[in-house]
């Protein structure tokens, strides 16, 4: 079922990351944080991971402190007293555990109202976007942005940033992906503003992320790793591709590599499809060869099914890694993003280094409703 899985069992180091293996957790919303305090129970959940032998575990996202980075009461917060000292925990069960982890730092952007309801204090006109829009064409309760906005965002994001490295992280990733507010910069379709944080063309709209990162960098310095993840997709359009070419994509990530990126994380629904026609690369092998930084592949990692059938309550039996391993033997990408089996099973990564497939769970629906 197998090949040998010794490729994901080297190590990795640049900068602040040391790591054991090429094996990620990747970053996914649990909601477990009442009033955005990350509690014990989410400690435990962290801890798990590390002992399991994950090589970099990333948080599910955390919100920055503005006030419209947030939907939903359960997502934890990255500013706050309670908040970090939750966090506080969180790193330091982890690290006794022998682990390494970074927090994702997110805002929301303009979205629709969560499944669960609006918690006191959140208003829907409160929320913010680049142009007010929350698909192409959909306007949605909120407003643009404005430069005072757009420059309090960033100060907060490089607050986070700071506090995640007085707290003893290993590294920091920054949500840049999925439809959420930094990628609503990037998106022709939902970003039509004609100021400075606009234009026809990706780099052009890309200006707020490269400032977010420079500022986050100022905050950190030059030696803690900065992760930025990215996808094409979004969760407003599956089919959505902000780069259609390798030149366009080479204009869209070097600026934000010279920036102070030092690892793209690049979001697939399924990482065995090429980005582009001619060539069997996938995002973050063209992420890799463009800019010759670091790079994380995810989507659908070990799974016969992807992601997004999770939440339709699809499960999923765990799937080869014959094809995962080929491409990580030929240096396309660095490290390996596994979200969904390592929320049914925390001890994935020591099984596969076992040789213990036999073992491996699958995911089923009911895995998003603990903190297992």
């Amino acid at each position: 079922m197998f090949m040998e899985s010794n490729a994901l069992f080297t190590g990795f180091r640049l900068k602040s990351l040391q790591l054991p293996n090429r094996i990620v957790m990747a970053p996914m919303t649990r909601e477990f944080s009442p009033a955005g305090v990350p509690g014990p129970e989410v400690a435990a959940y962290y801890r798990r991971r590390a002992e399991g032998q994950v090589g970099l575990i990333l948080s599910e996202g955390t919100v920055v402190e503005r006030p419209a980075s947030s939907n939903t009461p359960n997502v934890p917060h990255f500013y706050g007293e309670r908040a970090l000292a939750g966090w506080q925990h969180v790193i330091d069960e982890v690290h006794q555990a022998g682990g390494h982890m970074g927090p994702q730092l997110w805002h929301m952007g303009l979205i629709g109202n969560h499944m669960s309801g609006q918690f006191p204090g959140w208003k829907a006109d409160q929320q913010e976007g680049p142009s007010g829009l929350l698909k192409p064409g959909t306007p949605a309760p909120g407003r643009a942005m404005t430069e005072a906005d757009i420059a309090d965002t960033i100060a907060a994001f490089g607050q986070a940033a700071a506090d995640a490295q007085r707290l003893g992280f290993d590294c920091l990733e920054l949500h840049g992906a999925h439809g959420y507010l930094i990628d609503q910069f990037f998106w022709a379709g939902v970003n039509e503003r004609t100021d400075r944080y606009g234009g026809p063309s990706l780099p052009e709209r890309s200006r707020l992320a490269g400032e977010l990162v420079r500022e986050v960098r100022r905050r950190v310095g030059s030696d803690f790793a900065i992760i930025l993840r990215l996808s094409q997709w979004k969760q407003q359009d599956y089919t959505a591709k902000l780069a259609a070419t390798p030149h366009e994509m080479e204009a869209w990530l070097a600026p934000l590599a010279e920036a102070g990126v030092d690892i793209f994380h690049c979001s697939q629904r399924r990482f065995w499809e090429p980005e582009f026609a001619g060539s069997d690369l996938n995002f973050a092998g063209w992420a890799k060869k463009l800019t010759g930084q670091a790079t994380i592949t995810v989507g659908s990692v070990g799974l016969s099914s992807d992601f997004m059938g999770a939440f339709a309550g699809q499960s999923s039996a765990p799937s080869s890694l014959d094809e995962l391993l080929r491409r990580l033997d030929r240096q396309e990408f660095d490290l390996v993003a596994v979200g969904r089996p390592l929320l049914a099973d925390p001890d994935w990564a020591e099984k596969i280094r076992a040789g213990h497939a036999g073992e491996l769970q699958g995911f089923s629906a009911a895995a998003l409703g603990t903190l297992y």
